[in-house]
């Protein structure tokens, strides 16, 4: 079988990803059945409350305190990101593994010597549902990565004490259908989810067509269902990373709860020139305050038209400095 994930760029105020509309992957073994799973009741400790204030946002934002297990804000996560089956959705599938992690052992010791008191909490980002070019059978736009893939690059963040982040493109789906099917990975204690806003298509659009969105009931509904895995099973609280580059992607942010049991990052995912980087962290980020914060590095995008990388001791400098440092 053939499935042609969808890398599209998109049309905002900085492009993600690649142009080349989508390539193919062969030999992906992809489940079929979605598991039941409706939206969970909100717990009585979840609450939303805007962190602007007359004088501007405000940072750190104002919320419960974290739980012991928490990894955010005693640590900073810095993550690989991509999918072992293409070498054009990021570095985690662009090495040998054991040159991979090689390599992001080099980003956590630099961030360690940039932060030294931020220890870096090593993680790999894993595109475990990638956004098709294609409708496919059930016409959602949307192909399920096998759970023998999720096991492997499982086994290669545990080399390495890292957490691993399932990450879902969801295409004509949705995140309350598609989570689920997860859950027994998000039921560990060393795994965390990532949603994409970029391909979570309304309306009929189509991935790469178009820069998809939620709203914060959406990213609500998945808080509580991220909340409920945690009581249900003892865990330390979760990570909920959303990518975020442009206004629409994240509508409703004021309204988006916190709950101690689920630290949600908003991560600026956008590429381009430093300067860019920064005015796209600073509108979408900054300024929309929601809990913590993410900041994205693309080792090839971001060198386009001759531009330099970010280092770490750049980012740190940050307001706020960001706490998710993921490299594509």
């Amino acid at each position: 079988m053939t499935y042609s994930f969808c890398t599209n760029a998109n049309r905002g105020v900085m492009r993600r990803l690649f142009t080349t509309p989508s390539f193919a992957v062969t030999g992906i073994a992809v489940a079929t059945a979605l598991l039941a799973g409706g939206p969970l009741q909100a717990q009585d400790s979840a609450k939303s409350a805007t962190a602007v204030t007359k004088s501007g946002p405000v940072w750190p934002v104002p919320g419960p305190p974290p739980l012991p297990g928490s990894l955010l804000p005693s640590k900073r996560i810095v993550a690989y990101y991509g999918n072992p089956l293409s070498n054009r959705m990021g570095i985690l599938g662009q090495l040998p593994v054991d040159q991979m992690l090689a390599r992001l052992d080099k980003e956590v010791a630099a961030w360690n010597a940039a932060d030294p008191s931020t220890p870096v909490q090593p993680a790999l980002h894993f595109i475990a549902m990638v956004a098709q070019g294609s409708a496919g059978r059930d016409k959602k736009w949307r192909t399920k990565m096998a759970d023998t893939l999720v096991d492997r690059v499982h086994g290669w963040a545990k080399r390495r004490n890292a957490v691993l982040f399932l990450d879902l493109q969801v295409g004509q789906s949705s995140i309350q259908a598609e989570a689920p099917r997860f859950e027994k990975y998000l039921s560990m204690p060393d795994v965390h989810l990532g949603i994409d806003p970029e391909f979570a298509m309304k309306g009929g659009a189509i991935p790469g067509k178009r820069v998809g969105t939620y709203d914060a009931d959406e990213i609500n509904w998945v808080i509580d269902y991220l909340a409920a895995l945690v009581t249900k099973h003892n865990l330390p609280p979760k990570v909920l990373v959303i990518h975020r580059y442009t206004q629409r992607m994240v509508t409703g942010y004021d309204r988006i709860k916190r709950d101690p049991r689920v630290q949600v990052v908003m991560h600026m995912d956008g590429w381009g020139s430093p300067r860019l980087k920064r005015d796209t962290y600073n509108a979408y980020v900054f300024k929309e305050p929601v809990q913590f914060a993410g900041f994205k590095i693309f080792y090839k995008n971001d060198t386009w038209n001759g531009s330099s990388l970010m280092t770490p001791a750049e980012i740190v400098k940050l307001t706020p400095a960001p706490l998710y440092i993921q490299y594509q």
